[in-house]
């Protein structure tokens, strides 16, 4: 039997648009899913992408804090400057760096004021799943927090903090689900606390200068530090070592959008609320962020 040379090339021609036009639609996803601007140290996406984000955050916080069963008054806020780098050694594997900065701790009442450095962490994630035609993406990591902080303003404490954690993301065309689960393990637990972490992310990708998003985040105490005699924990920033803040948890949900400015750089806004009671360290917070991918 014959071969027709033209329906030959048109065979190739067709097959090869197919997988021209999956793989676009692939990547297309990929560039559409916008990264967390929520929990910034805690919440790493799945990607694995090399950029620089500074970031500040401004945080209310609490008009009182669960002091040793009683409640003595803070209100105020905390304003942190920092700088979070990732840096794709292969399209799999990434080195990341997402706590750093400078923290300006300004309470209304009781506690002083102070400003100081933040710990430092560093740490690896790998994409062990990246169906880019399927629209998932799958990637665990592990980072490790050094205790290079000022102690003025609740860093430097304990003697290092592992994050152990799953990240993953799904989408339907515009639409991404973005999540992460962790568990925080200090290795010195009478002086920071374990948590487990998490974090859920959906956006709508409505135009590439509004990117809509909801998210929500979580932290578990998991034992009782001998550091402070709190009933609460710090959220992602400060890791207290409580007394009195084991099998709690803190909740806050917020919203914002992402921004493409630039194919390589993005401009990220969120605000959340605290969803629990005390709310202690975290009423409410405004982050804002750039991605400068290169």
């Amino acid at each position: 039997m014959k071969t027709n040379p033209q329906n030959l090339i048109a065979t190739l021609a067709l097959f090869t648009g197919l997988a021209v036009t999956t793989s676009a639609r692939a990547e297309d996803w990929a560039a559409k899913a916008p990264a967390p601007v929520t929990n910034p140290v805690f919440f790493e996406e799945p990607f694995i992408r090399s950029e620089i984000r500074p970031l500040f955050i401004y945080q209310s916080l609490g008009k009182t804090l669960p002091v040793g069963g009683a409640y003595v008054p803070v209100g105020g806020s905390v304003q942190v400057y920092a700088v979070e780098v990732r840096w794709a050694v292969t399209d799999r594997l990434a080195i990341i760096a997402t706590k750093d900065g400078y923290v300006d701790f300004k309470p209304d009442a009781t506690l002083t004021k102070a400003s100081g450095w933040a710990d430092i962490s560093l740490g690896l994630k790998y994409a062990v799943i990246d169906e880019r035609e399927n629209q998932f993406i799958l990637t665990p990591g592990v980072e490790l927090e050094l205790p290079t902080g000022n102690q003025d303003v609740f860093q430097g404490n304990g003697s290092g903090e592992w994050d152990v954690f799953v990240s993953g993301a799904k989408g339907w065309g515009n639409l991404t689900l973005m999540g992460n689960v962790g568990a925080r393990l200090p290795m010195n637990m009478a002086q920071e606390t374990a948590q487990l972490h998490y974090s859920a992310q959906l956006a709508h990708h409505t135009h590439k200068y509004f990117v809509p998003f909801i998210a929500a985040n979580a932290f578990t105490v998991l034992n009782s530090g001998r550091q402070i005699a709190l009933g609460v924990e710090g959220f992602d920033l400060i890791n207290f070592g409580a007394t009195g803040a084991a099998g709690s948890t803190q909740a806050a949900l917020g919203g914002g959008f992402r921004s493409k400015l630039h194919d390589k750089i993005e401009l990220g806004f969120a605000y959340e609320r605290s969803l629990t009671n005390p709310r202690g360290v975290f009423d409410d917070r405004f982050t804002v962020d750039f991605v400068i991918r290169f």
